[in-house]
């Protein structure tokens, strides 16, 4: 064993994984791949709406991970986060290191018109003030959110974990193309295009006001008698790819695939995807879908879990060792 793995286990103890309420699922299949249990400890609400949380057993001098993604209902699951990790300092962890699959507010992070927040900077800060050491997230909505953290993160990516299921379902589609949603994806599209060494088309989309509408309104590049793979970072209302499968659909493409990482599904979106003409959703479990939205979808919707991608980098923050060698970086 390397001197420096030797130094971090003396440093910060054996890994102790705490789940937070949000998605249970998935943190016990990132503890089925470590080998090791969920820690106990209550989360409890009280009468008036207050959180409090208790750890079963001692952390003091351990290197612990809280798994806790921030999807709806969003302001709990934020301080359930918080309060978790605060509870960690407190009782002397050697590291905490706060394991955010999603991560809220992710779409205000900068002033674009007067007298308005900046609230990704704020989540950031707060998890930091509440006592982590580093944070572990999952394809950020805007890489400067990177930035807003003074303690050092690792940004994960689902980019390998899709585009290896697509190169599985290659041969059975005809004369395929990458389709990103709005030209704000286009740099990640043109990523999996090149994986998948496919032609790349784009929709150019304007938003209206503050609210989830908005406008498709045109297509850059060919998609006529070709299947089609959407792709997006996260489908909210899922306003965006219905307007971005009826164009493609449209302009002559054949089947639809329908590819993003984050399912935050809000409102009727499930209803909306569902009705869709599309083959098939790919998506992962960075955010869990309930059952009733799933059965929505019937067979169409595949779900990848990230848990074995969260589990190798939680093993390898332990250990000292490279995040990059994961992929190849």
């Amino acid at each position: 064993m390397p001197n420096h793995t030797r130094h971090e286990r003396m440093m910060y103890g054996g890994i102790r994984l705490f789940a937070g309420t949000a998605c249970p699922e998935l943190a016990q299949a990132i503890a089925e791949y470590l080998g090791l249990p969920l820690c106990g400890r209550d989360v409890i609400t009280f009468p008036n709406d207050n959180l409090f949380v208790r750890l079963h057993s001692s952390v003091r001098g351990q290197d612990c991970y809280v798994i806790q993604t921030t999807s709806a209902p969003v302001h709990r699951n934020l301080m359930e986060l918080l309060i978790m990790i605060q509870t960690l300092r407190l009782d002397s962890a050697a590291r905490i290191t706060a394991v955010v699959p999603y991560l809220c507010y992710a779409r205000s992070d900068k002033k674009d018109q007067p007298r308005v927040p900046i609230t990704a900077r704020l989540v950031a800060d707060m998890i930091e003030v509440a006592g982590a050491d580093r944070y572990i997230t999952m394809d950020l909505h805007a890489g400067q959110i990177q930035g807003f953290f003074s303690i050092p993160g690792d940004v994960l990516t689902a980019f390998y974990l899709l585009t290896d299921y697509f190169k599985t379902q290659l041969p059975q589609m005809y004369n395929p193309v990458v389709v990103t949603v709005d030209l704000g994806f286009a740099k990640k599209a043109r990523n999996y295009a090149q994986a998948l060494h496919l032609p790349l088309a784009f929709i150019e989309k304007r938003r209206v006001a503050n609210d989830a509408r908005a406008e498709a309104l045109t297509l850059i590049g060919d998609v006529y008698d070709r299947d089609v793979i959407l792709v997006d970072d996260e489908v909210d209302t899922g306003v965006s790819v219905v307007q971005a499968v009826n164009l493609v659909k449209d302009n002559g493409a054949r089947n639809v695939y329908v590819s993003f990482v984050h399912p935050v599904l809000s409102l009727d979106a499930a209803d909306r995807l569902a009705a869709l003409p599309v083959r098939q959703f790919v998506t992962t479990d960075s955010i869990p879908i309930p059952p009733e939205k799933r059965a929505k979808f019937g067979e169409r919707l595949k779900v990848l879990t990230i848990a074995p991608l969260l589990g190798e980098v939680i093993r390898r923050t332990n250990e000292g060792r490279s995040v990059g060698e994961l992929f190849n970086e």
